[in-house]
């Protein structure tokens, strides 16, 4: 029929495939089955390289312009989560950024978060001392928006088990009731597809599902810079100017005209190594790599219904936790099978480095 999108072929589809494995093989070897992911990723070839050539440089006393290199992660993850480079600040912690929006809510004001999350996203709200802030289920989170709150603040993956949160429901809810969102995305960028700009503040380290060093973090504000919601440049230093050359003393006359205002000031060597590991997401495509991931997780979970064990229900992620099993992560380990134990669970994150082998050999010494 005329427009009609042809199905791609066999021949096609294997080529994706292989030009996907390609990509990975050029860039990991880990010596491990390296099922770890949701502490710490694996740092791929291109960045660990870009990493020395910048330490290189600084020690010969001719650095290489690491400034760049952030500018470069800047748009690059702009680009993957959906959203204007100038939507986007940077930095080296979620709890710097969610500090930053706990700052800017009133006296009183009502922050409801998921129970059990992660203390860098919550623990800035509850310091506060003066902010109401409640808990609820993952699962319940979206119809306890009332019209008392503020803010949501919750991950949309949560880091313990897992569980993916209903971004879509949650968002309805909020805009119906006018509360303002916070989204941590630490355990979902890099291999879930969604829509940041869907959302009113958006943060999350990238050392983990994308692949970056440590101390490369960013953060999504609104449209208007958060102008409405009166967030704050609280910590803006030189390099949050307009001209930062030119705002070197005294007080700060331009701030940036974008979410660079809100830039801590970066690590630059992490940055050199970031730009790099952005760029291997873009090429591996986040569609292809969500494929990848849920596949290999979904194998996991089908090998353990066999062992007789039942994972902590989170459809479609690409982790895994297992009640009761925490206490087997030392031998693993010893086993040369890197896991983590949460909360007594055992928890196994899957990612473009693995592969079904990987998978296997987790599930025959969890039988041993």
């Amino acid at each position: 029929m005329d427009g009609e999108v042809p199905w791609p072929h066999s021949s096609a589809m294997e080529s994706l495939e292989n030009r996907f494995e390609n990509l990975v093989r050029a860039e990991f070897e880990p010596k491990t089955t390296y099922l770890n992911t949701a502490a710490i990723g694996l740092l791929p070839a291109r960045a660990l390289a870009a990493m020395g050539d910048a330490a290189v440089s600084a020690a010969q006393g001719q650095p290489l312009d690491m400034f760049a290199d952030v500018e470069a992660s800047r748009s690059a993850f702009a680009r993957l989560v959906g959203v204007p480079a100038r939507r986007v600040a940077v930095g080296s912690s979620v709890a710097t950024f969610s500090g930053l929006v706990a700052a800017s809510l009133p006296a009183g004001a009502e922050v409801l978060t998921a129970e059990g999350d992660f203390s860098s996203l919550v623990n800035p709200f509850h310091v506060r001392g003066d902010l109401k802030v409640r808990s609820a289920p993952l699962e319940r989170i979206a119809e306890s928006v009332g019209p008392d709150t503020a803010l949501v603040a919750v991950s949309s993956v949560q880091s313990a088990d897992g569980r993916i949160a209903d971004l879509t429901a949650l968002r309805d809810a909020a805009r119906a009731h006018g509360a303002r969102t916070l989204i941590d995305a630490s355990q979902a960028c890099g291999w879930l597809p969604w829509a940041a700009g869907e959302f009113d503040f958006v943060t999350g380290v990238a050392f983990k599902w994308l692949l970056c060093p440590r101390g490369v973090t960013f953060l999504v504000v609104p449209e208007d810079l958060g102008e409405a919601a009166g967030l704050t440049p609280l910590f803006a230093g030189w390099a949050s100017g307009e001209h930062p050359w030119d705002s070197c003393y005294g007080p700060v006359g331009e701030l940036a005209h974008s979410a660079r205002r809100f830039d801590e000031s970066p690590a630059l060597f992490s940055y050199a190594g970031a730009r790099h590991s952005l760029a291997l997401i873009e090429e591996l495509g986040v569609d292809a790599v969500h494929a990848h991931d849920t596949a290999l997780a979904d194998r996991f979970r089908a090998g353990l219904a066999s062992l007789g064990h039942a994972p902590v229900p989170a459809p479609g992620s690409a982790i895994v936790s297992v009640p009761g099993l925490g206490g087997r992560q030392g031998g693993l380990g010893r086993a040369g099978v890197e896991v983590s134990d949460r909360a007594g669970n055992l928890r196994a994150a899957f990612h473009v480095y693995n592969t079904p082998a990987d998978v296997d050999r987790l599930l025959d010494v969890l039988a041993d």
